[in-house]
């Protein structure tokens, strides 16, 4: 499965709104690899400029870029984490995502009734936060009671187990989310299996008015967000969702006009699918050539021959090596015939660590 980043927000902050403009932009079912799309995930194009250039200087039949998935995670509400409202929904659906787009309203409308009476960005966010720390501590403390035993009988791993659950717990129980502590490798694996909502990393998206997206900073509520999220070392992308929903419906010519007349030089929709794709560590690897230019998602750290198997299994079982050669240095010298003249192709193997932007073909053998 692909990674993906849910989209939450309390009631009528633009979270609908947002999603809408994803779906709109929604890539043709034949450009991506899942056959079955469910109603609430919206996948989406990762916008990158080196395939644009990649494209120029291939001409090729077909041009597939990589994609990211957006899950529409129902509403929240006050209570959530004791199932009020859409809550035990709204829990199990962002416990399957890898990311939080942390939707905050920041416009006044008089016509937009806010759940909690006037806009206070920092208190909405602090009311979801707390609903997911109440729904972890809960977690917790149910793993907590069956391990105790287990640690006390010195079970093997049972006692480092109990030491972080604890340690968890008075975070949680002090309303700080797992995300915000400092933990070892060894703890991070240990938590891994308990998919703790308060672990995802999250960018708060600042839904402000059309009137003031072209200058977010003079927006005070949008400032109020954006230290909160420096603060905890999380993102903060300032985006007007009714524009992103007009955007989405027009052709990529007449985006850019309305863009230039908005005095905005990048959608915030694209802002937002950039930033979660880097938030969760993916990275980009091209395959190139007449018939097709194609990008593919790899997580950072990945060696050639798994990056192969991304492509097919095959590829992977019979990995021979890999030729490849950087963006970089095809935009230089423009065709293959030149990068190989000056020595810029090169032949990895199995412990090669690729790059964002590896531009690469596998050689194996079945």
């Amino acid at each position: 499965m692909p990674l993906t980043a849910g989209i939450v927000g309390l009631p009528n902050v633009g979270k609908s709104t947002l999603f809408n403009a994803i779906t709109n932009s929604q890539v043709l079912a034949e450009n991506y690899p899942f056959a079955t799309i469910s109603p609430n995930v919206g996948v989406v194009e990762v916008p990158d400029e080196r395939m644009d250039r990649i494209v120029e200087l291939f001409h090729p039949k077909r041009t597939i870029y990589t994609t990211f998935e957006f899950t529409d995670i129902a509403g929240l509400v006050k209570g959530a984490s004791k199932g009020e409202g859409l809550g035990n929904q709204f829990l199990s659906h962002i416990r399957e995502v890898d990311a939080v787009c942390h939707v905050v309203r920041c416009f006044d409308d008089d016509n937009i009734m806010h759940v909690e009476g006037n806009v206070d960005p920092l208190r909405d966010i602090d009311e979801i936060n707390v609903e997911l720390c109440i729904a972890d501590l809960e977690t917790v403390e149910n793993r907590i009671s069956k391990v105790q035993r287990k640690a006390q009988t010195k079970e093997k791993g049972a006692a480092e187990e109990y030491a972080v659950l604890t340690k968890m717990k008075s975070a949680l129980e002090a309303g700080t989310p797992v995300r915000l502590l400092d933990l070892s490798d060894s703890e991070k694996e240990i938590l891994k299996g308990f998919s703790l909502l308060t672990s995802k990393p999250v960018i708060y998206i600042a839904n402000m008015g059309e009137d003031e997206i072209n200058e977010p900073e003079n927006n005070a509520y949008y400032q109020k967000v954006k230290a909160f999220a420096d603060q905890e070392n999380s993102g903060c992308i300032a985006i007007c969702a009714k524009i992103e929903e007009e955007l989405a419906g027009l052709s990529k010519e007449e985006k850019q006009l309305f863009m230039e007349e908005l005095g905005i030089t990048r959608s915030g929709l694209d802002q937002i699918i950039v930033e979660a794709y880097h938030l969760l560590g993916l990275r980009t690897f091209f395959t190139v050539g007449e018939p097709e230019c194609r990008a593919w998602t790899f997580k950072e750290g990945m060696k050639a021959p798994q990056c192969a198997g991304i492509i097919h299994t095959d590829f992977e079982r019979g990995f021979i090596r890999a030729e490849i050669y950087s963006y970089e240095d095809l935009i230089e010298y423009k065709t293959e015939p030149a990068l190989k003249e000056h020595g810029k192709i090169r032949l990895e193997g199995k412990e090669y660590v690729m790059r964002d932007g590896d531009i690469v073909f596998f050689r194996f053998n079945v």
